[in-house]
């Protein structure tokens, strides 16, 4: 009889061993360039990489290890380096000094404003990506537009507001949003910044993929001072595929024919990069509806096609997590283990270990985790992707306990190391 699991997956055949893509996109000069740039933003420090050693032994592998950009700066996200990374090409570009090193004081002077004239930046969102544009527009003094759909929390959209952006909300998802603030902004002469691509708007979404580099390489530094040349495995969150064909995009470009087993993790309502590769022809697939999932942040029903044209190529697995995953993981995140960090995490942020944790128990995805090869030499990477960005959503989750577990895939209902429980 088949073991029932709310986690669906499927193995990626269209996988090819050839890096250059990676290495096209991803060069490791425009990484430094990214990273030195990113430096000399005020507040700027490298974000921690937290090691959940008790927690890894409970479950049997060698170490989970969480890039924690919850701490990013003052955005209590990762998006700001994308978003940030994008508006210093855009305006090297405006300029005609492509491939001139800009200091951060020339972007804010007077001079470079002067010679700017007044831009006006563009962007749909879900709320990090918006937060992190209206930021780092207010940064360089320039003015934000910022769309949302209807479905937004009154707390993104204020957060977007607080840094000084105009937001206007659209009726229906994330997507229809995209398409609103395209047309707008053709009307308006306003200049998007967008994370998702399509026909003819390529190359600030590489940009954006290009400037989540920083994190990677801080990774890199970080996992060297623990005496470890890489992680053995990667989980990653995926809305339209930016944040995940920038990581794995780096790793396969870093370690070409050696890179890590990379596995990208979406909401079950809004699996747009799963259902492309159900297809099984290379193409990109939307899905539609409401989207509804409290994975705010990966609530998207259309593949960036330049993300996918990656991840078809470098993925071993996509999966689906339903929301109960998410609230599990930021539970297990905020009630460590003795010894092991907390860590403060969103909904998006939090599906990963949630969907590693049921891998790992779960009896229906045994064929799963030999699939992966996780076992106790396993280093795996995962991303905390935010920080606690909806405060309402995230006390109902961690004090009320909304979207809880089913009883039958309850942790102690499964076989763990429990000699480790509680050490």
């Amino acid at each position: 009889m088949k073991v029932k699991t709310d986690i669906h997956w499927i193995l990626n055949n269209l996988k090819s061993k050839a890096s250059e893509l990676s290495k096209k996109d991803f060069p490791l000069e425009i990484a430094h360039e990214a990273r030195k740039f990113h430096m000399q933003i005020p507040g700027y420090r490298i974000s921690p990489l937290k090691n959940l050693n008790n927690l890894a032994r409970m479950f049997g592998v060698g170490g989970i290890w969480i890039k924690d950009e919850a701490e990013r700066l003052e955005l209590n996200s990762f998006k700001v380096l994308g978003g940030s990374f994008a508006l210093y090409k855009f305006i090297q570009e405006r300029l005609g000094l492509e491939g001139k090193e800009l200091s951060y004081e020339f972007l804010v002077s007077k001079e470079t404003k002067k010679r700017l004239g007044e831009l006006t930046f563009a962007s749909a969102t879900d709320g990090n990506h918006g937060r992190g544009i209206a930021w780092a527009a207010g940064k360089l003094g320039h003015k934000c537009v910022i769309y949302v759909h209807s479905d937004t929390s009154s707390a993104r959209i204020q957060a977007i507001r607080d840094y000084g952006a105009t937001v206007k909300i659209i009726k229906g998802n994330y997507d229809n949003a995209v398409h609103q603030i395209v047309k707008d902004s053709e009307k308006n002469g306003w200049n998007v910044i967008s994370d998702t691509s399509w026909d003819g708007y390529s190359t600030v979404p590489m940009w954006i993929m290009q400037g989540y580099t920083t994190m990677f390489l801080e990774t890199q530094e970080q996992f060297s001072a623990q005496g470890m040349i890489k992680p053995s495995h990667i989980f990653v969150q995926a809305g339209v595929g930016a944040l995940a064909a920038s990581v794995i995009g780096f790793y396969h470009a870093l370690f070409p024919g050696d890179a890590p087993i990379c596995i990208v993790v979406e909401p079950d309502n809004a699996a747009c990069l799963y259902e492309s590769i159900q297809h099984n022809d290379g193409k990109p697939h939307n899905v539609t509806g409401s989207l509804n999932t409290i994975m705010a942040g990966l609530a998207c029903g259309e593949p960036s096609p330049i993300a996918w044209n990656i991840l078809k190529k470098t993925v071993d697995a996509f999966i689906t997590c339903p929301d109960y995953l998410a609230a599990k993981g930021m539970r297990i995140y905020a009630t460590p283990l003795n010894g092991d960090p907390f860590i403060v995490s969103g909904e998006s942020g939090a599906v990963t270990l949630g969907a590693l944790i049921s891998i790992l128990t779960e009896e229906g995805l045994g064929n799963l985790k030999t699939a992966l090869k996780l076992d106790d030499k396993s280093q795996i990477l995962l991303l905390n992707t935010e920080g606690n960005t909806d405060p309402v959503q995230f006390r109902q989750i961690i004090w009320e306990g909304s979207n809880p577990v089913p009883k039958e895939f309850f942790t102690d209902n499964r076989e763990v190391n429990s000699n480790n429980q509680g050490k």
